[in-house]
């Protein structure tokens, strides 16, 4: 063997450290890691919430129908609050508009435990603090995705994201369960009140992130400019596909409504916890083996393909009537599902200049909250005509052409190269502007301070 070329163990270490997750942005931003900390422990307490609210409708009414209202009572307040939330972000410092956000979270989660701690609980009051939960997580979302470029060097974006959607994919899998065990023994009351300090710990990190004031001649909140945000987004059809194609995956291969019949049609009903918990073990096998995407530069490509596993691997969980191979395909479309939200919120991170990124957070926010939506129905619907193995099989490969249709309709999403692209490289010399700003009013102040 030659003296300069690596040992086997030499190698195999090298390949590890090559997909082990790239942590520079944790290592190089204070804040960065306040925020992830945050997301961290609000993801949990979210969770709780999230398994608690329609297990204690259950409780009040024994309805499906009142459990299922939650969602549409969320929906419209969750688009009208994402745009202007949007528009917010882009003209206010995004680090008091994330604070006083969480602030107003974290109320109506202690009036959900208020409400939870009568003597006898009462209805309509969870459903006016879900459609205000998510009025204020719209306002909030686009500020806290346009704060990230503002707190982590351009070149660590993906990383970054990488890194974010660890988090969520952990809590994914454990906060669900976590929330059972604890409304199962403590009852939901012990669930909103977790939920509540989770909101305090998050508001004592986040107090620690320095300010991050709007770009100069930032463009004052109104529906202007929401429209100007729109029209933007309409002007990049590389940003168009991203859309685009997460609205495709989502309408036509988001089956998680039709999992307690499959299971059934399975004869598999002990899988159906399993199958919900799937897709995000597959997305956290990718997230703990992502350090390679810091490497990709043809981020719609990515996507391209991504969405297209995506696609094919749900047409594959439905086609087969093993239970062990459906599980194996809703992993590999979890695992597909995080390349392809990488590839998207680099994309995104990388190429809108800094005075429109909340606005385009917001409609980033509407691309993947209405998509999911109208899956659901899809879903439904196609499974009470055709069964629900087909209704996913068939929505699988519908995914696989519609995705391919758009990139056929839509070339500048294929070119994309972070390398060359003019509005990538346009941002990248902002961001060093902006950091070279910043430190330069640090070391003003540490000057004064002397």
């Amino acid at each position: 063997m030659n003296d300069d070329e690596p040992s086997h163990p030499g190698r195999l270490r090298t390949t590890l450290r090559s997909l082990a997750p790239d942590l520079s942005p944790w290592r190089e931003s204070r804040d960065f890691r306040l925020l992830w900390t945050s997301g961290c422990v609000t993801s949990f307490g979210g969770f709780l919430t999230f398994v608690a609210v329609p297990m204690q409708i259950k409780e009040l009414t024994d309805s499906s129908f009142a459990v299922g209202l939650i969602g549409a009572v969320e929906l419209v307040p969750l688009i009208v609050f994402g745009l202007w939330g949007g528009a917010l972000a882009d003209a206010l410092d995004r680090r008091k508009l994330v604070l006083r956000s969480e602030i107003g979270l974290g109320l109506l989660a202690a009036l959900l435990l208020l409400n939870a701690l009568l003597p006898h609980p009462v209805l309509w009051p969870i459903y006016v603090v879900a459609a205000l939960v998510a009025a204020c997580d719209g306002l909030q979302r686009p500020a806290l995705d346009s704060l990230l470029p503002r707190l982590v060097p351009h070149e660590h974006l993906s990383a970054a994201f990488a890194l974010k959607s660890l988090y969520h994919n952990v809590a994914s899998i454990a906060g669900p369960a976590l929330a059972g065990v604890v409304v199962a023994f403590s009852g939901v009351q012990t669930a909103y009140a977790l939920d509540v300090l989770t909101f305090a710990v998050s508001l004592l990190l986040l107090v620690r992130i320095k300010a991050v004031p709007p770009a100069t001649g930032a463009e004052r909140p109104s529906v202007r400019a929401v429209l100007t945000g729109i029209r933007y987004a309409w002007s990049r059809k590389d940003l168009l596909g991203t859309y685009a194609i997460d609205m495709c995956a989502m309408l036509f291969a988001f089956p998680v409504a039709v999992f307690p019949f499959l299971a059934s049609e399975l004869d598999a009903d002990w899988a159906l916890g399993p199958m919900y918990a799937a897709s995000a073990v597959g997305a956290l096998l990718i997230g703990a083996t992502s350090g390679w995407t810091s490497r990709v530069h043809r981020h719609g490509r990515l996507l391209v393909v991504a969405a297209v596993a995506w696609g094919a691997s749900m047409a594959l969980a439905g086609l087969t009537a093993n239970i062990w191979i459906v599980l194996l395909g809703l992993a590999l479309a979890g695992g597909a599902d995080e390349i392809s939200g990488i590839a998207r919120s680099t994309m995104w991170n990388q190429s809108i200049p800094d005075e429109v990124r909340g606005r385009m957070a917001g409609v980033e926010l509407l691309s993947f909250s209405v998509g999911p939506q109208l899956g659901q129905v899809r879903a439904g619907t196609m499974a009470g005509l055709i069964g629900a193995r087909a209704a996913v099989w068939t929505g699988g490969l519908a995914c696989v052409a519609a995705v391919l249709a758009v990139a056929a309709a839509l070339p500048k999403l294929l070119a994309y190269d972070d390398r060359t692209d003019p509005h990538t490289t346009a941002v990248r010399e902002q961001h060093h502007r902006q950091a070279e700003q910043a430190e330069q009013a640090e070391e003003a102040e540490e000057d004064a301070a002397v």
